[in-house]
């Protein structure tokens, strides 16, 4: 039938960062990942470039991304791994929630 068009849904992906665990130690700074993420971010190829297509929302110790487009949770990884590597603390990331080690030094 040539006059029938199809719609296309418009999938919108939803990731949640619960940063409680680093923020409650004072190892990380929730407001400070967020701003990290609107920096480095890439849309079409271009940082700095999110415009409405990827909103980054603050909650307490939660960081959300809402997407509009094509959106991968591991560039999502790739970019919280670079995060941590700047602020020189070793951590493992799981999806999701921060698990991290607590080095003690013994005398």
């Amino acid at each position: 039938m040539p006059g029938k068009s199809k719609k296309t849904k418009k999938v919108q992906k939803k990731f949640v960062l619960d940063c409680t665990h680093p923020a409650e130690d004072k190892i990380m700074d929730p407001s400070d990942f967020a701003t990290y993420l609107n920096e480095k971010i890439k849309v079409a190829g271009k940082t700095g470039n999110l415009g409405t297509n990827v909103i980054i929302q603050k909650e307490a110790f939660k960081v959300n991304i809402l997407s509009d487009i094509p959106f991968s949770k591991r560039y999502l990884k790739y970019l919280t791994k670079k995060y941590l590597k700047k602020q020189w603390y070793q951590r493992r990331v799981a999806v999701g929630t921060f698990f991290f080690f607590q080095m003690n030094t013994i005398n």
